[in-house]
């Protein structure tokens, strides 16, 4: 593989819905096959660590000071990604042995913020088995906001793998401009959009973030059947209501000049492999580059805060 050239791929899997260590070892094996096929990099889905809640819309999930809902959430926060309690130190380490970069969604539940709440964030480990950094959904979408919290700028990074600046986004932040455009800002090339699943999502938003960013990216999914839930869940009373599909899936790969290199896949765990070029990302570069020759600094500028937000400020 010549400097150039960067080989990625995108595993649209399902979780072991609601459950953190059975999903973890699935997403571990996962990383295992992307390696066996000599990829760089590979990529997994929005919250597939230990599930999207999908819940929320088949059980009434707004009724406020419902016992069911609490039982839910609880199980849902006990089964959340705490990564200072080493829950994803098997992700780093299969990452680190061999020698591939992975980018995952989990459900947060930091330390930093009391343990109590959850966020839905997006994990950069490097090939090297460290986490570079963790980006926090800035806002939740829809009834999303009655589980997890709204995140911060701190993750609003890009990291190095390969020839390629690699940024991402979870779901509806792709719709952002401004978040967007901190990523642009910082010379981002090859764009990662994190989604739970589902081609009404994917479909069009990946060629328009090509055609934007001059940029490849990266759309992808997770998948979940009503059988992948379990009947000795909380959640388990969705099985009255919910569709046979909640996510059918839809990765994606497209180049920076818009054109599919996979097109969308529905209705399967599959892992989608492409090689990248990043001579393509400079070639489309040449007659548009927003943050470059094409940007008005002298006119338009963004400000970011990138400060991790807590609410204990300890003062000297």
């Amino acid at each position: 593989m010549s400097d150039n050239h960067l080989k990625v791929a995108a595993a649209q899997i399902a979780p072991v819905w609601l459950q953190r260590d059975a999903t973890l070892a699935k997403v571990t094996d996962w990383v295992k096959k992307a390696a066996a096929e000599g990829c760089a990099l590979v990529v997994f889905g929005e919250a597939l660590v230990p599930g999207y809640p999908f819940w929320i819309e088949h059980t009434d999930g707004a009724r406020f000071n419902s016992d069911h809902q609490k039982d839910i959430f609880a199980h849902y926060l006990d089964q959340g990604v705490q990564i200072e309690a080493g829950h994803l130190e098997p992700i780093c380490k299969i990452a680190q042995d061999q020698d591939i970069s992975v980018i995952l969604g989990i459900v947060e539940r930091p330390a930093d913020r009391g343990g109590h709440s959850l966020y839905c964030s997006r994990v950069h480990i490097t090939a090297a088995g460290q986490i570079a950094s963790v980006h926090r959904k800035l806002m939740p979408t829809y009834e999303e906001r009655l589980v997890w919290a709204p995140g911060d700028g701190h993750g609003l990074q890009v990291h190095g793998v390969g020839a390629f600046t690699v940024g991402s986004l979870n779901c509806y932040e792709n719709w952002m401009p401004l978040p967007r455009t901190a990523l642009y800002a910082q010379g981002e090339d090859l764009h990662v959009a994190l989604w739970p699943g589902g081609l009404h999502n994917t479909g069009d938003i990946t060629q328009f973030l090509a055609k934007e960013g001059r940029s490849y990216v990266i759309s992808v999914s997770g998948m979940l059947q009503k059988s992948d839930i379990p009947r000795d869940n909380p959640a388990a009373a969705m099985l009255k209501n919910c569709p046979d599909v909640l996510a059918n899936g839809g990765s994606a790969i497209v180049g920076p000049d818009g054109a599919w290199i996979v097109e969308p896949v529905t209705d399967q765990e599959d892992l989608l492999i492409a090689t990248l070029d990043h001579a393509n990302v400079r070639r489309e570069r040449q007659n548009f580059d927003l943050s470059g020759h094409y940007s008005r600094p002298d006119v338009t500028k963004l400000s970011v805060d990138t400060r991790r937000q807590y609410i204990l400020q300890s003062e000297e």
